[in-house]
C-alpha cells in the first residue's frame, strides 16, 4: 500500500495544473523562503484570508510534502461545488453567480479531481464548525512521522469586523501541540510562521500574491512557570510573529 508521501507524488502533475487554474491570473513573490525546515516535524502557522488560494500557493512554494486539515465539505462534490458558488457570491455579489455560470465546465472538472483525491495527499477532513480534537491528535501522529503540518489561522476570508481582518487571532491548538510534542514525546517540533497577503483576492482577477516567511520557532524557548503560561507565551509569540511578517508586506 502506497504511503501518502508516494500518493502525494504521484498526484503532484495534476495538481501542479490545478493550483494553475486556482490561482488564475494571480502571480506569486516569496520573501524568506529560506526559512523552511526541510526535513522533521514541522509545523507551517500563519494566517488564512485566501481560502483554497492559500493552499494552492503552499503547494507551489513549499520545498516538501506538505499535509493539512480540509473543511470535510471539500470531500464532497456537491457541499464543495456550493463552497465555490458561495465564494464567488460573497466576493463578486451578482457577477460571481454568472461567473459560476460561465466557468461551470472547468469548475466540475476541478470539483470532482479534488474531492476525489483530497483524502490521497494525506488531508485530515474536519468539521470546522466543531471541536478540533480529532485532528490535534492525527496531527501529532504526523509530526511523530516526521511530517510538515499546514495550521492556518483564521476562516479562510478576511473578518471585516476583526482588530486585525488579514490576521485573525491565534486559537491555542497548534500551541498545545507543540508543547505536547515537546513534553511526551521528548519531539522539538519546528513551528514555521508564514504571512499571506493577495490571496483574499478573488479568483480570476490579476494580482500578486506576496508571502512572508519567518525563521522556525520552538516552544521550548518560550517555557515558563507551567502549561497554561507556557502555551499562552507560545501562541502570543507566532501571533506576533505573523502580525510582523504581514505588515512587512504591506510596506513594498
Amino acid at each position: 500500500m502506497a504511503t501518502f508521501e508516494e500518493e502525494l507524488k504521484s498526484l503532484m502533475p495534476t495538481l501542479n495544473r490545478w493550483g494553475k487554474f486556482a490561482l488564475l491570473g494571480k502571480r506569486i513573490e516569496v520573501k524568506g523562503k529560506e526559512n523552511f525546515v526541510k526535513n522533521g516535524p514541522n509545523l507551517i502557522v500563519g494566517n488564512h484570508i485566501g481560502s483554497y488560494k492559500d493552499i494552492a500557493t503552499l503547494f507551489k512554494i513549499v520545498p516538501r510534502p506538505i499535509f493539512f486539515i480540509a473543511n470535510k465539505m471539500i470531500f464532497s462534490k456537491k457541499e464543495f461545488n456550493f463552497l465555490i458558488r458561495k465564494h464567488l457570491k460573497r466576493h463578486l455579489k451578482e457577477f460571481g453567480l454568472l461567473l459560476d455560470l460561465a466557468i461551470n465546465p472547468l469548475k466540475s472538472a476541478f470539483v470532482n479531481f479534488i474531492s476525489s483525491n483530497i483524502a490521497k495527499a494525506g488531508t485530515i477532513p474536519v468539521d470546522i464548525y466543531k471541536g478540533r480534537k480529532v485532528a490535534r491528535e492525527k496531527f501529532q501522529e504526523y509530526l511523530k512521522k516526521g511530517r510538515a503540518i499546514i495550521a492556518l489561522q483564521g476562516r479562510g476570508r478576511v473578518m471585516k469586523k476583526d482588530a486585525n481582518p488579514y490576521v485573525s487571532s491565534f486559537k491555542r491548538g497548534y500551541s498545545i501541540i507543540a508543547y505536547s510534542m515537546y513534553k511526551n514525546e521528548g519531539i522539538s517540533v519546528a513551528v514555521t510562521p508564514i504571512a499571506f497577503f493577495g490571496t483574499h483576492i478573488p479568483f480570476m482577477i490579476p494580482a500578486k500574491i506576496r508571502v512572508n516567511i519567518g525563521p522556525p520557532m520552538y516552544i521550548a524557548d518560550y517555557m515558563a512557570g507551567g502549561f497554561q503560561e507556557t502555551i499562552e507565551n507560545f501562541r502570543n509569540a507566532l501571533e506576533a510573529k505573523v502580525k510582523s511578517l504581514f505588515l512587512e508586506l504591506l510596506k513594498k
